[in-house]
């Protein structure tokens, strides 16, 4: 064997003949693929903020359009309704799992679930109370307050440190939601105290569900929390609507409602609890929050096309101000600009793949703000309901 030979194969090891000699051209193909959801994230948003804003207007429609003025004894249903299918999930489905890892015990149920299940009554009933008084889209603006009502609980109740920089990054709300209000045509005090109340209920609820969940050991999904909450809630709703509403409503105006109708709100209302579940589980929090302020946004727009509800340019300038501090407030100045900076490069990345549906999505976007801005300045004795009504009407004697 010649030193050309001896030098070739002394640094060769033992080869496995029956093995492929070459590499394969796609070797991810036979690596082993982790099996992956076939439903697009965007199915959960979209889902959540479907059924979100169905349970508002359906909420509205009942108590206000239908004229079934007992916004207690509407919640209490909510709630025995939400504790009968939590308990039937517990027992027949896997969904309710996470309470077996939460350590539960008389003691804690007695001085943590129910203090908490009472500001969660208090927050439902004023929350429905308010739709007796005002527009939802007014009720949407005054709800961008509750990140100021939350911050401020927490300090209170000392689940956090008081920081006067953040006080003042979260006064941006508040001065915008008062903007917004001072445009409000149909301003209504009694509405606006009960909206105020129930932000302020359901700020303390979230403060003392942070504080109980603070150990690891009562970690609770909104599923798993409805399953204890629900029924204190239910049995306090209904010994306020015992002495409050039901001497006074009549079956008449049930049946007026529709027992299937009731069906389909208390049902609505449950599956927007299992929609939580699912978006959280499938994206993050952080989603939950950017896909509230659209919602906030998409229901403005519904109460105009709905209820022919008028909101001011006034309304609007202070209503866009409340939202951009809630923005900034839970992402934060650096989170913002590295968002911006990608859906700069995304939508530019979009104009040029498909031109013609940016140039429509743009077109869309301006139509849908005129619209607002249109409103807004139109005078108060026009209502953009009878010009609806009236095409309507020209439409169907042309058919």
């Amino acid at each position: 064997m010649g030193a050309e030979d001896k030098e070739r194969t002394s640094g060769d090891s033992p080869r496995d003949q029956n093995g492929p000699v070459l590499p394969t051209v796609n070797p991810e193909v036979e690596k082993p693929q982790s099996p992956q959801s076939s439903i697009h994230p965007a199915l959960y948003v979209a889902l959540w903020i479907s059924l979100s804003s169905s349970v508002i207007l359906f909420n509205k429609w009942i108590l206000s359009t239908l004229e079934f003025e007992y916004p207690v004894i509407l919640t209490t249903y909510h709630l025995t309704f939400a504790t009968i299918m939590t308990q039937f999930l517990a027992r027949y489905t896997t969904l309710l799992d996470g309470r077996k890892t939460v350590k539960m015990t008389g003691r804690v149920y007695l001085r943590a679930i129910v203090p908490i299940g009472f500001f969660f009554s208090l927050s439902l009933i004023c929350g429905n109370l308010t739709y007796l008084y005002l527009s939802v889209a007014f009720i949407q603006m005054l709800k961008a307050t509750m990140p100021v009502a939350v911050l401020l609980a927490s300090w209170t109740l000392g689940v956090s440190t008081p920081n006067l920089k953040v006080f003042l990054n979260v006064s941006i709300i508040v001065v915008g939601v008062i903007i917004a209000s001072l445009g409000e045509i149909k301003f209504v005090w009694i509405g606006v105290i009960y909206q105020i109340c129930g932000v302020v209920f359901e700020a303390l609820r979230l403060t003392m569900v942070q504080r109980l969940l603070s150990s690891a050991e009562y970690k609770m999904d909104p599923l798993v929390s409805l399953y204890y909450f629900a029924p204190v809630c239910a049995a306090m709703n209904f010994v306020v609507a015992l002495f409050w509403e039901v001497p006074k409503v009549t079956l008449d105006e049930v049946y007026h409602v529709g027992l299937f109708t009731l069906f389909l709100n208390g049902l609505c209302a449950f599956l927007l609890n299992v929609s939580v579940v699912l978006l959280i589980g499938k994206t993050s929090s952080l989603v939950l929050t950017l896909c509230g302020v659209l919602k906030d946004v998409m229901l403005v727009a519904a109460s105009m096309m709905i209820w022919g509800t008028q909101v001011t340019g006034l309304q609007f300038f202070g209503y866009s101000i409340a939202l951009g501090g809630m923005v900034y407030y839970k992402l934060g100045y650096e989170a913002l600009r590295g968002y911006a900076g990608e859906a700069g490069r995304q939508w530019a990345d979009f104009g040029n793949r498909k031109p013609i549906l940016r140039r429509l999505s743009v077109i869309t976007f301006v139509l849908f703000a005129l619209f607002f801005v249109l409103n807004g300045l139109a005078p108060a004795g026009i209502d953009p309901t009878d010009y609806i009504n009236e095409a309507k009407t020209k439409i169907g004697m042309r058919l």
